[in-house]
């Protein structure tokens, strides 16, 4: 299987968002990377239901929502509506992450869990066989273009054996620093899919810099 692309919607030009949207649907990205943040659980705010709303209406690729906030179980039923495809939720966010898992999956959706750079993969232990996706933070959430955290090479590692060793069928997801040295090294180091934001919107040829992504995850998927 390809490396999945997810460009992340936060980096994109909000003045022309329709067209920045266009341009996802004729690349070859394969899903749209949304990051919902409530300036409570990170320090930022980036945008709420109506402009998920209106890229729904006009996005032809799988939306892949990504919660930043506390308490994310509340809008199960409203993203669901929205028609997203993932929903994924912080471990650190959810004080019943089972039952959140659980009632995404009652939705309708595939469910997602997102780990920051400090918390331990051990604590998805007792949930890694339910859910669909696990996202490693490799930068601290709340903001786009930080440098890439070196130690999350190690963590997809760990994440990689974790997964294997329950029979779980996870896939694993990385946000944060992605680019053209990171990525092959990412996705041979066990990495399904990629999350790119900067890299690609701030690119003087997005659709092109999409293409060298799922060029570079395939080449080196092969080694």
């Amino acid at each position: 299987m390809s490396t999945i692309v997810s460009p992340s919607l936060l980096a994109a030009d909000f003045l022309h968002l329709e067209d920045e949207v266009e341009m996802i649907n004729r690349s070859e990205a394969d899903w749209l990377h949304m990051d919902i943040m409530d300036g409570i659980f990170v320090p930022n705010i980036s945008f709420g239901f109506p402009i998920l709303e209106s890229v729904a209406k006009v996005c032809k690729k799988p939306l892949d929502v990504h919660y930043m906030i506390m308490h994310p179980e509340r809008f199960i039923e409203q993203t669901a509506r929205l028609g997203a495809m993932m929903m994924n939720v912080h471990q650190e966010a959810c004080r019943h992450l089972h039952r959140t898992i659980q009632d995404i999956h009652a939705a309708g959706m595939k469910a997602g869990v997102t780990l920051n750079p400090s918390t331990s993969i051990n604590t998805l232990e007792d949930v890694i066989q339910d859910v669909d996706m696990v996202l490693l933070m490799s930068v601290n959430p709340g903001f786009g273009g930080q440098k890439f955290i070196e130690k999350t090479i190690d963590k997809v590692h760990r994440l990689k054996q974790m997964i294997h060793e329950s029979g779980s069928h996870a896939l694993i997801e990385v946000d944060g620093g992605v680019q053209a040295e990171t990525a092959p090294r990412l996705v041979k180091a066990g990495v399904d899919i990629l999350v790119s934001g900067s890299y690609v919107f701030k690119s003087t040829d997005p659709i092109a810099t999409i293409h060298s992504l799922k060029q570079l995850s395939s080449a080196n998927q092969e080694l």
